[in-house]
């Protein structure tokens, strides 16, 4: 490979929120047990340096020695428009683009621009859980389309409930999460069309998070929902670069709604936001010059989950997973251990002191002996990690 992907970075001391944030991971409930031994993948931030034309880039603006007002330039816009273009073959207009301070927060824009306090707004659970914060946030109603689970741990869309809820006329939104958080699973186009449509006939906006869309497996493809069907004034979809080039911390989304009416609802609620010069260098030259990087880093990514199901078979075969089709998250399931979720986490975060994020995170009624690790590190971090936590389940391995 071109790129040193093993390579450790110090984070610690950073005000890194993935090594540093111990006070927020007590308030949160994700941890309590958190030292210079532990090994953090809790949070889906990459523990790898940057591509180096973003690095460029970077100090390209610090030379520039002036950090003021800044907004997004034609060359801003046509980075983006271009990628979606060549990785997608997706027409994006210049008009449908708008920048958002970070997803989560654009989800917030979403729901107070397309409903009102009271409504329902759809997910899928197992999901990930500021989708249930920003519901619950703001006085909406959490309605849960349950993912079905198979024996051997694959998960599908209850296409049929998922119909019954749209009808619902106080049901107003539906987020999607495709690739799926946490699973992995990147949806069909058959089930995507399938839930536009239902969507578009029961007038049903869809707030679409794609953000892990570039992040998948060499033997899979994504597709934007909006390229499923030919109903799309419905939908909202929010893209960034976050994920997919480790810049989370520069909170660079775009947010793509091709329906004028939507378009301007969601602007006047958001009202003004201008990106920093960092974040505006730092998508140019994503979207212009990684192309390589990023697919070298999915090459890595899939060699560390090869490694991991590999491992796991032999040295904790009770542990049920299937292979993610896009992310760099892999989902555990802990329940053929036959000890409470309780147990599982004191072997892992204490024993092992390894901080994941439970199942219960992700799924408050189902989610318990499941656990999220994401693994965007250096793989001898991983294999670190993994060899921890065998170790802490020994005695009943």
């Amino acid at each position: 490979m071109k790129y040193n992907f093993d390579e450790i970075i110090e984070r610690r001391g950073t005000n890194s929120f993935k090594w540093d944030s111990l006070e927020l991971l007590k308030e949160w409930g994700i941890t309590d047990h958190f030292n210079k031994n532990t090994i953090s993948l809790f949070t889906a931030d990459m523990d790898i340096a940057v591509a180096p034309a973003i690095e460029a880039a970077m100090h390209k603006t610090v030379d520039n020695r002036i950090y003021g007002y800044s907004f997004p330039s034609q060359d801003y816009y046509d980075s983006i428009i271009n990628w979606f273009k060549r990785k997608h073959d997706w027409d994006i207009k210049k008009e449908e683009i708008i920048y958002s301070p970070g997803t989560v927060f654009a989800l917030g824009i979403a729901i107070r621009a397309y409903s009102k306090e009271g409504d329902g707004v759809i997910i899928q659970r197992p999901v990930y859980a500021p989708f249930t914060g920003q519901i619950e946030g703001h006085n909406r109603v959490v309605v849960n389309n349950q993912m079905l689970l198979d024996e051997e741990g694959n998960y599908s869309i209850n296409l049929k409930e998922f119909e019954e809820l749209a009808k619902k006329d106080e049901n107003k939104m539906f987020i999607l999460c495709n690739p799926h958080n946490p699973s992995g699973r990147i949806f069909s186009n058959e089930e995507l069309k399938i839930m536009a449509e239902i969507c578009a006939k029961n007038n049903v906006v869809i707030i679409a998070d794609e953000i892990h869309g570039d992040l998948i497996r060499k033997d899979s493809i994504f597709t934007p929902i909006v390229k499923t069907t030919d109903k799309t004034d419905h939908i909202v979809t929010c893209t960034a670069i976050n994920k997919t080039f480790n810049v989370a911390g520069l909170h660079a989304s775009n947010i793509v709604i091709q329906n004028k009416e939507l378009r301007d609802k969601f602007q006047k609620t958001l009202g003004f936001a201008m990106p920093t010069p960092f974040t505006i260098n730092a998508v140019i030259a994503a979207y212009n010059e990684c192309d390589e990087w990023l697919d070298e880093i999915n090459t890595y990514f899939d060699g560390t989950i090869d490694w991991l199901m590999n491992f796991l078979k032999e040295k904790m075969p009770k542990v049920k997973f299937v292979r993610p089709e896009g992310t760099y998250i892999f989902w555990m399931d802990f329940r053929a251990y036959n000890i409470s979720a309780a147990d599982i986490k004191k072997r892992i975060y204490v024993d092992a002191n390894v901080v994941l994020e439970s199942g219960s995170m992700f799924d408050p009624e189902k989610g318990d002996g499941f656990e999220r690790v994401c693994l965007s590190s250096p793989r001898p971090l991983i294999k670190e990690a993994f060899e921890r936590i065998v170790k802490a389940f020994e005695d009943i391995n």
